[in-house]
């Protein structure tokens, strides 16, 4: 039987629910900007599609360098006011935002599935993630401010589009109940609406939010070197994180800079290979498309032929196709691992990279289908990819040194423990690790020369939530560590000689254990 389009799931649906909701925020044909404690109709729209299939949707106001000054300048007025109103009603009013954000939560999550193409069980847990996550701030920020105040100026936050609620709304919930004014960029390439909707929730309890479109390239003089702002929170790739890095260690300025990095899955002398097989198609969730994906599996060669048994099986079982694709009208959405990449150039980029290293010598160990997807009858699928996995990409290759961001699986091969140790640490830092080892002491003796900020053991690890630390190591990571009160300490002024925990151009400090 066809599939088709879940009712009341259509991206117009979810747009006329955005439009009642917050109808200040949000126009038939546009979406607003919001600074100076108001909604702006400025900006220069642009066109956008859905990855899901290929229609359009509601694209972004972009500003000008001129207007994002104006907009940062506002902020810092609104900073001025919100760092002296008391703890207790920074609380509630955060408080409120929460209740709020769970009234619309399952539109948060439908604009997240049309906007980054989020399976519906992921796109909840974004949403959840945010809400649970800073419920946990509002009800232990006591002891964590004690001695310290908010930052002089604002919170630029300038995120990736993966995480637009769990990694950049709760990081300005958190920065706000801090007693910080927050400014954020919207992701070039998709969350604008969910975003949009999540400020207005926001801005109506009386926080000091600032939402704004554009390019990195002309707002970064506003967003990132204008005098005004306190603190430079960036989550994404390492060229613009670069660029940013410079920028602030040039001007002294309190960052947290976020950046990928290659994560490597290693196994040696392993043998529990049903318990790797369970776990290999949770790794593909969102396509791969996480900071804390693992891309990279460094095998010992003696183990190889009973890695594939366990892993191929595992690699053909992962799900893909349109998010809210059913056979019935009654039926429940999807279960999938994942749906398109952000967009058809990121499809087409992932599939040249792919085919270039096997011509330079890689060996394709599988290949998906499209064809096996779960797909409306027509719809474009220029988007999507499926799972790929090659053995050996050549070193020429981005495949073989950085982090694809997609459903592409690398396999190296290693003799001994140093070449496992070398094939892991291949992208100078990661956020995470893991080793598989039969032997617990091997493989945290192992683990003591990984250059992760975490590492586990026959398990993967993540980001983590409430009280869990997050940061990174080498060219992963620049400035203060987040997670559980760091993030907090990151985003406040402590005593004049504090050193906080974090990767700075003249020191790197781990927290306290």
């Amino acid at each position: 039987m066809p599939l088709t389009l879940k009712p009341g799931t259509a991206w117009q649906d979810a747009w006329q629910r955005a439009l009642a909701a917050a109808p200040e925020a949000f126009r038939e044909d546009r979406v607003r900007n919001l600074w100076n404690g108001a909604w702006q109709s400025d900006g220069h729209p642009l066109p956008a599609i859905s990855p899901v299939d290929g229609s359009p949707i509601a694209g972004p106001p972009r500003l000008d360098a001129e207007a994002a000054g104006q907009a940062v300048r506002a902020s810092l007025d609104q900073h001025r006011d919100w760092r002296h109103v008391p703890l207790p009603e920074r609380r509630a009013r955060v408080a409120a935002a929460l209740d709020t954000l769970t009234e619309h939560r399952e539109l948060l999550a439908l604009l997240l599935v049309w906007e980054i193409g989020k399976p519906w069980r992921l796109a909840q847990a974004d949403v959840d993630r945010a809400i649970d996550g800073v419920r946990w701030y509002v009800d232990g920020i006591d002891p964590m401010l004690e001695g310290r105040a908010p930052l002089d100026g604002p919170v630029s936050n300038i995120a990736s589009w993966n995480y637009p609620m769990s990694v950049l709304v709760h990081a300005m919930l958190v920065q706000a109940l801090a007693g910080n004014a927050v400014i954020a960029k919207t992701p070039t390439d998709g969350g604008l609406a969910c975003l949009t909707l999540a400020c207005a929730l926001a801005h109506r309890e009386g926080l000091p939010v600032t939402l704004v479109s554009g390019s990195g390239g002309e707002l970064s003089e506003a967003l990132v070197r204008a005098p005004e702002i306190g603190c430079v929170s960036f989550v994404g790739g390492r060229d613009t994180g670069g660029r940013v890095a410079t920028a602030v260690a040039d001007l002294g300025k309190r960052h947290i800079l976020e950046q990928e990095g290659l994560n490597c899955w290693g196994i040696w002398e392993y043998s529990d290979w049903e318990a790797l097989s369970a776990v290999i198609p949770k790794l593909f969730d969102y396509g791969k498309q996480r900071c804390t994906a693992y891309p990279r599996f460094v095998v010992q060669r003696s183990c190889f032929d009973a890695f594939l048994a366990a892993y191929l099986p595992a690699v053909r079982s992962v799900r893909l196709g349109h998010p809210l694709a059913v056979a019935a009208p009654e039926d429940p959405l999807p279960e999938l691992d994942f749906g398109p990449l952000i967009n058809a150039a990121k499809a087409k980029e992932l599939t040249d990279q792919v085919a270039e290293a096997v011509d330079r010598g890689a060996v394709p160990l599988h290949r998906g289908s499209l064809a096996d997807g779960h797909f409306l009858p027509g719809q474009d699928t220029s988007a999507y990819l499926p799972p790929v996995t090659l053995l050996n990409p050549p070193p020429s290759s981005p495949l073989h040194h950085a982090e694809p961001f997609g459903p592409v699986d690398t396999i190296v091969l290693v003799d001994t423990e140093a070449e496992l140790l070398a094939a892991m640490n291949a992208s100078n830092g990661a956020l995470v690790a893991t080793l598989s080892c039969d032997d617990q002491d091997t493989a945290k003796r192992l683990a003591a020369e990984v250059r992760a900020f975490k590492i586990g053991l026959g398990k993967p690890r993540s980001r983590g939530d409430r009280d869990e630390l997050f940061g990174g190591f080498g060219a992963s990571w620049r400035g203060a560590f987040v997670g559980g009160d760091l993030l907090v300490r990151a985003v406040t002024q402590g005593p004049p000689d504090e050193r906080p925990p974090g990767n700075f151009p003249d020191y790197h400090l781990m927290p306290e254990a």
